[in-house]
């Protein structure tokens, strides 16, 4: 992923109302992300943790886009799977995140959700540059380059089911 500055983040958000871009806090250290190692920028708001940010190449142009994490009580000992990089958690490792559809159908309050990392670091673990809890990672056959590939087929399967 190329590196991306603040602006442009804000300018692709394509589920909130423009003001709303603009008081979304910004990842603060977009300056020392690993972009190369990224097929998303992702981030939580360090004042509302229920609240995330993604922000992607989508159909050839930078889509960014307002996540809710589902809250609720979760066991230690369950684990879940991520559904983008099938990574598996224990705990709240893994969130139910939804995000409100674009157009018409999100201003009357429809949504699509999926289940994602809670830290979205999906591109670090399926490239070996971070390691879950125990047990975490599946072995898989498939090669790391295809890895990424399901892991780009799975995001944009998602942001694809916020268009209206």
């Amino acid at each position: 992923m190329k590196q991306l500055a603040e602006p442009e983040i804000r300018g692709a958000f394509v589920n909130c109302s423009k003001g709303e871009a603009k008081r979304i806090p910004m990842a603060r250290d977009l300056d020392t992300r690993p972009w190369d190692d990224l097929d998303y920028l992702g981030w939580t708001d360090l004042s509302a943790p229920d609240r995330s940010y993604l922000a992607t190449e989508h159909d050839g142009t930078l889509v960014a886009v307002v996540l809710r994490a589902a809250t609720g009580p979760r066991g230690y000992t369950r684990r879940s799977l991520c559904s983008l990089c099938l990574t598996q958690h224990p705990g709240r490792g893994v969130a139910l995140m939804t995000a409100r559809k674009t157009g018409a159908a999100g201003r009357q309050g429809n949504s699509v959700g999926t289940y994602v990392c809670s830290d979205l670091a999906c591109s670090l673990y399926v490239r070996g540059l971070r390691k879950p809890a125990v047990g975490g990672r599946l072995e898989e056959t498939l090669t790391v380059d295809d890895q990424i590939t399901r892991l780009r087929l799975h995001l944009d399967g998602f942001l694809r089911n916020l268009e209206s």
